[in-house]
């Protein structure tokens, strides 16, 4: 299943008590829709934070046979007619028998938004985009993201969980300045450890306003553990684009070797 949601009036993906999360959204409306006795419990391709978006969510869930088989040719259209506005399922289909939303995916990409135009956001883009008020040099904080490419300790970006590692491999980092006035990360890697995305947009943000220079976040890197120096920035502005997976008849290895790092590399 496919879906995108704005994030903003949601605590995260996750389901937790008293809180409303896209999670327990979107598995209560699965239920009704397909007159189940409990909700199905979906597995998701990556576990977004309070206020942060995406365009190309995955998700995958077990259902029975019958009622899917009855559903599936209006799901989306009945999914959606269930879900409030900020929540829509763009695709659902049956997946390969080895596919598996978290496991099987080779790489996640996210924007990252900001402006800083004096006037501040775009009224119509206040959800999505960070207002920076100090005028920012993207091209020096590309030249930083380049530095940080690669297989690494990201401890210095993350928010260390018990037991889990802190190396991923980052495929892709880049700034860049869009045509509205926007400046826009791209930011690609295999997996990514909590808080890494925006620990990075936040060094990137103190090299762009000139508080420090482009090497900083390449020597925050090397320390190996996490810097009180480097902000993490608000989920505001932050969006999953999309989620890679192998062909199927590569899914179960794809799935085994991400298996093989349970416990030790949270996807």
């Amino acid at each position: 299943m496919d879906l995108g949601y704005d994030g903003t009036d949601f605590s995260g993906w996750a389901r937790q008590p008293d809180r409303r999360s896209v999670e327990e959204t979107v598995d209560n409306a699965l239920q009704l829709a397909l007159r189940l006795a409990a909700a199905p419990g979906l597995t998701v391709a990556g576990r977004t934070d309070a206020g942060v978006h995406a365009r190309g969510q995955v998700v995958h869930v077990d259902v029975p046979r019958q009622p899917w088989q009855e559903m599936q040719a209006r799901l989306v259209t009945r999914l959606n007619s269930l879900l409030p506005n900020d929540i829509r399922v763009t695709s659902v289909v049956a997946a390969a028998p080895d596919f598996d939303a978290r496991f099987a995916a080779t790489s996640r990409r996210y924007a990252y938004r900001i402006s800083d135009e004096q006037a501040g956001v775009d009224p119509l883009r206040r959800r999505d985009v960070l207002w920076s008020p100090r005028a920012l040099d993207a091209t020096a904080m590309g030249e930083a993201a380049a530095l940080l490419v690669g297989e690494h300790d990201f401890a210095s970006f993350c928010r260390r969980r018990d037991g889990a590692s802190t190396i991923r491999r980052l495929i892709e980092f880049t700034w860049a300045r869009e045509p509205e006035g926007l400046v826009v990360a791209r930011v690609v890697a295999d997996a990514f450890c909590h808080n890494m995305v925006r620990s990075l947009v936040g060094a990137s943000i103190a090299v762009g306003e000139g508080r420090r220079p482009v090497e900083w976040p390449a020597e925050v890197l090397g320390e190996a553990s996490r810097s009180s120096s480097v902000m993490v920035v608000a989920g505001q502005g932050l969006t999953l684009e999309e989620v890679t997976y192998p062909p199927d008849n590569q899914l179960a290895a794809r799935v085994s070797q991400a298996r093989s790092y349970r416990g030790t590399r949270q996807l």
